[in-house]
């Protein structure tokens, strides 16, 4: 099962040992993903909430598989802008349809159309104990 985190999953992840995003991170399946585009958001604001920097890397190395994004984000905003609120969100479901994904995991919910990603990607859009109530269904 392949599912795309959302940048602010990784850092709540990054933030509690005992919140979900943690949990679901921690586990041992599905294959999580985020994009050379999510990789540098993450590496940002790691720093900027003083997120030890050998953890971040840890957790990106061993927990996480990089898919590169080649378009630029402009091309970007453009092709994916329609599928979120926030066109500084593009990058998310363009790296989550990169990826092949089933499943797109983000706390912001909100600022995502759920229904339109999943007509174009069939990917479904969820929040971390969402998700976690789903994996433990199953």
């Amino acid at each position: 099962m392949r599912v795309f985190l959302d940048s602010d999953v990784v850092i709540s992840s990054l933030l509690s040992d005992y919140g979900a995003a943690n949990i679901l991170v921690n586990s041992k399946s599905p294959e999580f993903y985020i994009s050379n585009i999510s990789e540098k958001e993450i590496k940002t604001v790691a720093k900027r909430l003083s997120i030890q920097e050998s953890k971040m890397m840890s957790l990106i190395k061993n927990k996480l598989k990089t898919i590169k994004v080649e378009e630029d984000l402009k091309s970007i905003k453009q092709k994916f802008g329609g599928y979120t609120t926030d066109p500084d969100d593009a990058h998310i479901v363009a790296g989550a349809a990169s990826a092949k994904v089933r499943f797109l995991i983000s706390y912001n919910v909100k600022d995502f159309k759920a229904e339109k990603i999943k007509r174009s990607f069939d990917i479904i859009l969820m929040k971390p104990a969402t998700f976690l109530q789903y994996l433990r269904s199953i």
